[in-house]
């Protein structure tokens, strides 16, 4: 899984539209064991729309989940991916959009958003650049080992979970709906990451919706839509323990005029859900930490949670790039932490020091330590409900 770099910067009813599918049940799987995903399609199949479907297909898996949660014998990280074509969907450059779903425990459920560059320019958005314009060997999560993807850390509060990691590859934080945006020099791109991260979304409602917990996060890019899935998730399934957890995106602050310009490039007025909070709200309106309080506010059991670097050097530089001058990371951060809590959101917070980028899928998920407090029980205690506070460095050793 790649390292990715992330940037500054829909009703419902586009779900059953979007991408040219209703839901899980109608992708594509293929074998997740090729080295070339975007050209390995080994067979067109029915994806499994049960945990047992799911255990009988797969070459030497379970044969149930409850052996897989249960057996002293069988190993979290034996537990296969299966990558999953979204039919119709298409990532920046027109090449075919893909998703992996690791089969756990039913009842439990991650959605994961990754990471990549975004961009808004011509400069920017050049294929020759930082963003990632297709789902590559590398986004295929069998090879993961670090963070929560670490299935045989005892420390790791998801490793038996079922998990469903969303690639990224269109340049908008996992917000857009424009396809063919022409930004001159030849470069044409497609911002149509909303639709494609929908398919998440449908395989966790159509496949788990009777789950008792859905843990809805995402790291870099990855974090930004965390907050309007977490919403989506919420009231498709009112009776789940709902938890948000944006990583590395908590430092972008809400500009209206970025807000209406990159947002009216990426098409993100088709993203903002139908929700009472949201009646009426333009792209200018559209911020990364209006989101919360939109989410927040319209169902408020959700549970949230947030981790960032106080100086990190990624949501700088990407800040910088989007034209907001001497902007700090920290104090956004705390900016956007008390804009939050002001319309009624609990947020705890976790800010490590330093410039590091990302924790959830990073190799110091399990050494990460703040104020005496690691970060792996911290998140622990948040998904088993308990109460968390701040954890937030008192020297957070602010670049020189």
């Amino acid at each position: 899984m790649k390292n990715k770099l992330t940037a500054a910067i829909a009703a419902l009813a586009i779900f059953a539209a979007a991408c040219g599918g209703s839901g899980g049940d109608e992708d594509t799987a293929v074998d997740s064991t090729a080295t070339d995903p975007s050209a390995t399609v080994t067979e067109t199949t029915t994806t499994p729309t049960t945990t047992s479907e799911v255990a009988a297909s797969t070459t030497d898996a379970p044969t149930s989940t409850s052996e897989a949660t249960t057996s002293t014998t069988v190993s979290p990280a034996s537990l296969p991916w299966r990558q999953v074509i979204a039919e119709d969907c298409e990532c920046s450059d027109g090449s075919e959009y893909s998703y992996w779903v690791r089969e756990g425990d039913p009842e439990k459920v991650m959605l994961f958003f990754d990471g990549g560059g975004a961009c808004f320019t011509a400069e920017t958005c050049d294929p020759n650049g930082a963003p990632t314009y297709s789902v590559e060997a590398d986004d295929d999560p069998n090879s993961a080992d670090a963070g929560v993807f670490d299935l045989d850390n005892p420390d790791n509060p998801v490793r038996d979970w079922t998990m469903v990691f969303m690639p990224y590859c269109t340049g908008d934080v996992h917000i857009g709906t424009r396809a063919g945006v022409d930004y001159g020099d030849g470069v044409v791109i497609n911002h149509t990451g909303y639709l494609n991260a929908t398919k998440g979304f449908e395989e966790v409602v159509n496949n788990y919706g009777s789950a008792e917990q859905v843990l809805v996060t995402g790291s870099s890019a990855g974090g930004v839509p965390v907050p309007l899935f977490a919403g989506l998730v919420a009231d498709a399934m009112p009776e789940a323990d709902v938890m948000g957890l944006p990583d590395a995106s908590g430092g972008y602050p809400s500009t209206p005029f970025l807000n209406a310009s990159i947002g009216g490039l990426w098409g993100t007025d088709g993203a903002v859900p139908a929700w009472s909070t949201t009646e009426g709200v333009t792209a200018a309106e559209f911020g990364i930490p209006d989101f919360y309080r939109y989410a927040g506010n319209e169902f408020p059991q959700i549970r949230w949670a947030r981790f960032d670097h106080a100086y990190d050097g990624v949501q700088a530089s990407f800040s910088a790039l989007a034209g907001l001058e001497d902007s700090s990371v920290k104090a956004v951060l705390d900016i956007n932490e008390d804009l939050t809590e002001d319309a009624g959101i609990d947020l705890p917070v976790y800010v490590a020091p330093g410039t590091d980028h990302t924790i959830m899928g990073a190799g110091y998920f399990y050494d990460t330590e703040v104020e005496g407090v690691r970060f792996v029980d911290w998140l622990t205690d948040f998904i088993a409900g308990e109460p968390i506070d701040d954890v937030v460095c008192t020297d957070c050793q602010p670049p020189s």
